[in-house]
């Protein structure tokens, strides 16, 4: 049964032929996805709620009793132990770690035990497969030390893994709180123009924006959510800051810091840079247009060229075969 596992993974028709199978069921499933994603606006707002509620009953209890207290979800048991027992808070820990996963969009306790637990767990399972694939299933013919190499850099690159991933969701989360960003400073203006407190029109701004993008719903309800029960409300400009680490985010929030400080106009502020907003999204727009032709160069000529010469030049080839 080995033997002619071995055999296949050898034969190219039987590795194209998967190959090419798993091209057209991703190809299926990139189609169909956004027609069976849900709408998980409710659920991820609901989320975000019941954080309000971790705060309320986090400041309800660090002011009768005078000391803080955790009220975060619990990590998973299994993953709990192995990080205790092999201490792994203190040779893998990073200390950006909990701001990335933060900025992400995961907060509490559990994901920084995942995150630790997947950079020890993803080495060693990159390089076991690697080992596998290299000295049992293939007869890869290189030196002992080109081998022993790449097993090596399969575990470097599963160490990366963890932090690649995190980085991705990092930028998914902005590009979306940053497209929906300047609607919401506007929604922000008119509320604070129209007689609204800030904590009000943080809340109202939350349940507009929504639709546009879920990460900034969730980050202005939890400001709004701090707002009302830090006892600084600059902590909460600061946090939202920090969360986000957008340079747009941070301007807006030292605005407000300076207007709660010194009783500056708000709404000017707010308007300038709603349209500075906008002027920046238009030029990294214009910027991402005016790169189209170099990225469209290779693709042209390694998949258009061939196929428009083929479709000129075939009739004309087929008849001069057909002459001889």
């Amino acid at each position: 049964m080995v033997e002619l596992l071995i055999d296949r993974l050898h034969d190219p028709r039987f590795l194209v032929t998967v190959f090419t199978a798993i091209a057209a069921m991703a190809t299926v499933l990139t189609i169909a996805m956004p027609f069976l994603a849900g709408d998980n606006l409710q659920r991820r707002m609901k989320t975000v709620a019941l954080e309000r509620d971790k705060i309320r009953g986090r400041e309800r209890e660090r002011l009768a009793r005078g000391e803080r207290v955790s009220l975060r979800q619990s990590p998973k048991a299994y993953m709990q132990t192995i990080v205790e027992r092999l201490n792994l808070r203190k040779h893998l820990g990073e200390e950006d770690a909990r701001a990335l996963l933060v900025q992400a969009g995961y907060r509490g306790q559990a994901p920084y035990v995942t995150f630790l637990f997947f950079r020890m767990v993803t080495p060693i399972v990159m390089f076991l497969i690697a080992v596998v694939y290299m000295f049992v299933i293939t007869k890869f013919d290189q030196p002992l030390m080109v081998k022993i190499g790449i097993t090596i850099g399969a575990a470097w690159l599963g160490m990366r893994a963890p932090g690649l991933f995190l980085q991705n969701m990092i930028t998914r989360r902005q590009q979306s709180i940053r497209r929906a960003f300047p609607d919401a400073l506007d929604l922000l203006l008119i509320c604070v123009e129209s007689g609204m407190s800030i904590d009000a029109a943080f809340r109202k701004v939350s349940e507009e924006v929504g639709t546009q993008s879920i990460p900034l719903a969730e980050e202005l309800t939890l400001t709004s959510a701090e707002l009302s029960y830090l006892q600084e409300r600059r902590a909460a400009y600061d946090n939202l800051a920090k969360r986000t680490n957008m340079d747009n985010v941070k301007s807006v929030c030292m605005a407000l810091v300076q207007a709660e400080r010194y009783g500056t106009p708000l709404g000017q502020a707010l308007r300038v840079l709603a349209q500075e907003d906008r002027d920046m999204r238009m030029t990294e727009a214009e910027k991402k247009a005016a790169a189209l032709p170099p990225k469209l160069t290779v693709p042209m000529i390694l998949f258009f060229l061939p196929v428009l010469f083929v479709v000129i030049m075939g009739p004309a080839a087929i008849r001069v075969f057909e002459l001889r």
